[in-house]
């Protein structure tokens, strides 16, 4: 028994020997030179006209350690006092980092930056050996992010007024507004439809009455807030035309429209694909006013057609707005996004006005 445990010593001594010698032969790793991050410019507005213009030049240096180890290196960032919390990471090999708009833009959003206001943002490098992280000093940059969304340089005017579909009812959950035809001139607008008896305004943004166009004398327009109401004499059809440029307006009594429909539709790869109708709504205020809101559009194209047949369809190959033609050409949209869709079949004028 006595020889049982001089054994079972000697191998327990054995054992803790060579567990010593392994400890001894593994070495510290320890980073001697910090890794380091230097952006070309630290204060950013993006430029959403140009999404494929590159917006920034990362440059970075590597750390070097005391012994040779495999790593892994990531770019990330954060919003700035969020400690790196839900950063945006990417595994980098080269350097220098470029960066376009639409890719910093949708870096920016991703972490929760408010379109068209400066948000600083915090950018480092994380050198991973196995599950230890080595970190660079943090730079701090200053980005102004955009609105996703098609480019659309146009302003538009909403009809208000007890003569119009929308009444005086101006808060931004009316969903009866309607927006004056735009123009290939800026600035110059028109509408035809019908009116009821009574008076109307123009304004920019349903909600607000800043800016707003009333009557100053007939035939003149005026933006202050005690301007006159468009007097409607009598219910009927009408056509306005409007110059902001000039305040100046024409208002005028047209024939009742004879052609009357019973389904308005869109179709193409813009609005589903070319054998399915997405209908609009008619509006209860104007027979001849079609409208479909908050709708979501792919790039893509459509046409409108009548009664979900080929044998009257209204096209153009123009976005955003235009006076289709009778087997016209495709409407083009650009990017997919959400869109107030408009169509006037009097006139055959359409509007699709992205929602911002």
């Amino acid at each position: 028994m006595k020889n049982f445990f001089k054994i079972l010593a000697i191998a327990f001594i054995g054992i803790f020997v060579i567990s010593c010698e392994k400890d001894e032969d593994q070495a510290v790793i320890t980073e001697t030179v910090k890794s380091k991050v230097t952006p070309d410019k630290t204060t950013l507005v993006l430029d959403k006209a140009n999404p494929d213009k590159v917006a920034l030049n990362i440059t970075w240096n590597k750390s070097t350690f005391n012994v040779p180890v495999v790593y892994t290196q990531q770019l990330q960032f954060a919003i700035k006092g969020k400690n790196f919390k839900d950063a945006s990471t990417m595994e980098v090999t080269t350097s220098p980092l470029t960066f376009t708009n639409k890719q910093l833009n949708n870096i920016a959003l991703g972490l929760g930056a408010a379109t068209n206001v400066a948000a600083e943002i915090e950018v480092r490098l994380r050198t991973l050996v196995g599950a230890a992280p080595f970190y660079s000093d943090v730079n701090t940059l200053t980005v102004t992010p955009y609105l996703l969304g098609p480019t659309y340089n146009y302003n538009d005017l909403y009809l208000i007024g007890d003569a119009t579909a929308a009444g005086w009812d101006n808060t931004s959950t009316n969903t009866k507004f309607l927006p004056l035809q735009k123009t290939a001139a800026a600035g110059v607008y028109s509408y035809t439809g019908y009116f009821a008896q009574g008076g109307f305004k123009m304004i920019k943004t349903p909600g607000s009455w800043n800016t707003q166009y009333g009557m100053g004398s007939v035939g003149t327009l005026s933006t202050s807030g005690s301007s006159g109401n468009i007097s409607v004499s009598a219910a009927g059809y009408y056509k306005l035309t409007v110059d902001a440029n000039t305040l100046t307006y024409t208002f005028t009594s047209i024939g009742s429209p004879t052609v009357t429909y019973n389904t308005i539709s869109m179709i193409g790869t813009a609005s589903g694909d070319w054998s399915t109708d997405l209908d609009l709504q008619k509006s209860d205020f104007d027979a001849h006013i079609w409208v479909k809101k908050n709708v979501t559009l792919n790039s893509g194209e459509f046409k409108f057609r009548a009664n979900h047949d080929w044998g009257t369809n209204w096209g153009k190959a123009q976005e955003f707005f235009g006076v289709a033609e009778l087997g016209g050409g495709n409407i083009p949209v650009s990017e997919t996004f959400k869109y107030d869709v408009y169509f006037n079949d009097i006139t055959a004028e359409y509007s699709a006005i992205p929602l911002f």
